[in-house]
Formats: structure tokens, C-alpha cells, sequence
């Protein structure tokens, strides 16, 4: 079992041609095969103009057939709604025959036995994927499975500047925008990030999932090795704890330096103790306590503690989850 994307775009309709869909799925396509350390991630099989809505289904059906760990479907391209359901648009559409319905990829998706049932799309009116066809406004969606649009049941999606507004903001956050302190990029991770990117006024991207838990889309290099983070258990005796400083923490404190300095000393131990609460203040997780620097909270023996988000990482720490 492994993970592998489908990634469609499709700029060649014969009426009304789109510029960005292919661009955006060639991206997208890089993007998701490797991760930022260049290893394997997804096997991608790519489609650009595909034009008729049979090659559309069956590489589709094709997608999440098999009990892969992973099936990942991106669209890019013309999306329509009519008063029997949201459609992707494909090159060989008519006006009684537009596409594929969404609902029908819903029900292939349903009968799936891979574990995680991924759809990522980038078309007008995609947000009416996975919605209820007797209730516009509710969605039902088999387990497993995680719907990311690029806008509302009733609304359109946007190009600009070559690719779709959605598609160039998901980029970003599978390049890093979206990653955890792990580097970990999820799709909830990726819909937080372009959810705060869209205005109120502007296109609405759409969520819907039904996981216990995300998996990660893609890996990039963290901001912060991973035994930094699993020291949090050891430096702090419980997430309210503060650590009591002093000049002894501050490796520039000593009498060899050409500079003013103050007992105690530099000591190795505590200096080696400093660095990593520095490490970890820099990406947000220790805070000084009094002061605005950690060097003045040592040089002033004051103290640090954990923020919130340091307090976070400290639970994950202490339960094994990192």
C-alpha cells in the first residue's frame, strides 16, 4: 500500500478556453511526488487537456480503485452548476451532458477501499462536493474522506497572474506556508492557511472532512529538530514551570571575551541548556519572563517559561507524540 494523486488541468474548452489549470497541475503534480528533502511522497499520474468526460471518469475510478494508504484527486478547470448538482466541466461538454457530477465521484469515492479518500478542487461551484443532493447544505461523506475546494456551491473561482487564486495559495502552503513545527503539512493545516488568506468579499474555500485523524500531504525541512522539541519533557518540570536563569547561562559571559561580563561565569552545562531554550524560542515555544531577550533574562537572572504553543509541543513531548 502506498500513496498515489491523480492531478488534472485543463485549459483547452473549446468555448471558453482557461489559461492557469494546466500551470496549476504541473505545480501541483511537482510538488506533491517529492517532498521538500527530495524523498518519495506520492506516485502522481497526470492528465493536461484531457478532453472527454469518459477518459475524465475512468482515470478517476481508476484513482481510487485498489486499498491504497492514500488516493488523492486534484481538478483544475471549468466547474458548473446546474438544478441537479455541481458538475466538473470537461473539453467534450453539452448543455444536457456538462461533465462529471460531483455527486457520482462521491459515490465511486464511497465504495473506495483505500484508507484515506483525498479531492482537492480547483473549478467554479466545487464547494457542493460531498453535499447531501436532498440537502444542499448538509454533507455526507463516506469515512475516510477529506473534500478541500476552492470555492462555494454557488460561487465561482478565480485566475490570476497564471494560475487560480486558490491553486497559487495551496501552493505556497505545500511548499512550507502550511508545515508544523515538524514540517508536516496536512490539509487541515493547508485549508487554515488559505482560509486566512481569502477575505470576506473574495472566493470562500470549503473544508469538509471525515478522518480521525490528518495525514501529512507532504514533509519539509522543519524550523527545529525533533530532539529540540522532545527536550521540552526534560528542560520543564510541568507546562507552567519557569526555568531560573543567570550570567552562568550566557556563553559570552567570560573573562576571555573582550567585553563586561559578571559572576557566575559561563558554564558549559548551563550555556548548552541556554542555546537549545534559545532554539526553542526562536520558533515561538519559550518566552523571557521580565525582559524582552533571553540574553537580558540571563545576564539579569530572571527566568523563561513555555508559551502556549510551547505548552502544546511540552503535552506532545510528554505523551510520546513527537
Amino acid at each position: 500500500m502506498g500513496k498515489k494523486a491523480l492531478v488534472i488541468g485543463i485549459n483547452n474548452y473549446p468555448n471558453s478556453p482557461l489559461h492557469g489549470c494546466v500551470n496549476d497541475a504541473k505545480e501541483i503534480a511537482s510538488l506533491l511526488k517529492n517532498n521538500e528533502d527530495d524523498s518519495k511522497n506520492f506516485d502522481v499520474r497526470t492528465e493536461y487537456d484531457i478532453q472527454s468526460k469518459d477518459e475524465v471518469s475512468a482515470a478517476i475510478k481508476d484513482l481510487f480503485s485498489g486499498d491504497d494508504e492514500v488516493a488523492l484527486l486534484y481538478f483544475s478547470g471549468h466547474g458548473t452548476s446546474r438544478d441537479d448538482g455541481e458538475y466538473l466541466c470537461t473539453p467534450d461538454c453539452s448543455e444536457n451532458f456538462p461533465g462529471i457530477k460531483l455527486s457520482g465521484i462521491s459515490t465511486w469515492i464511497s465504495k473506495s477501499k483505500c484508507k484515506n479518500k483525498t479531492v482537492i478542487l480547483d473549478s467554479c461551484f466545487s464547494g457542493g462536493m460531498g453535499n447531501n443532493p436532498l440537502m444542499a447544505d448538509c454533507a455526507e461523506l463516506a469515512k475516510g474522506v477529506t473534500i478541500l475546494a476552492a470555492s462555494k456551491s454557488n460561487e465561482c473561482s478565480v485566475e490570476c497572474n497564471g494560475h487560480g487564486i486558490f491553486t497559487s495559495l495551496l501552493i505556497e502552503a505545500l511548499k512550507g506556508g502550511a508545515a508544523d513545527l515538524l514540517g508536516n503539512i496536512t490539509l487541515g493545516s493547508v485549508y487554515a492557511y488559505i482560509d486566512k488568506a481569502l477575505g470576506r468579499w473574495e472566493q470562500r474555500p470549503v473544508f469538509k472532512t471525515n478522518v480521525q485523524e490528518f495525514i501529512s500531504l507532504r514533509n519539509v525541512k522543519a524550523p527545529i529538530e525533533c530532539k529540540d522539541l522532545k527536550a521540552l519533557k526534560t528542560l520543564f518540570s510541568n507546562s507552567k514551570d519557569c526555568i531560573l536563569l543567570d550570567p552562568s547561562f550566557e556563553f559570552t559571559n567570560d573573562p576571555s571575551e573582550k567585553h563586561a561580563y559578571k559572576k557566575p561565569y559561563a558554564i558549559k552545562e548551563n550555556v548548552d541548556k541556554f542555546k537549545l531554550l534559545q532554539r526553542l524560542e526562536r520558533v515561538g515555544l519559550v518566552e523571557p519572563v521580565g525582559t524582552e531577550h533571553m540574553y537580558f533574562a540571563a545576564m539579569e537572572s530572571k527566568s523563561c517559561r513555555l508559551t502556549p504553543l510551547g505548552q502544546y509541543y511540552f503535552m506532545l513531548a510528554q505523551k510520546e507524540r513527537i
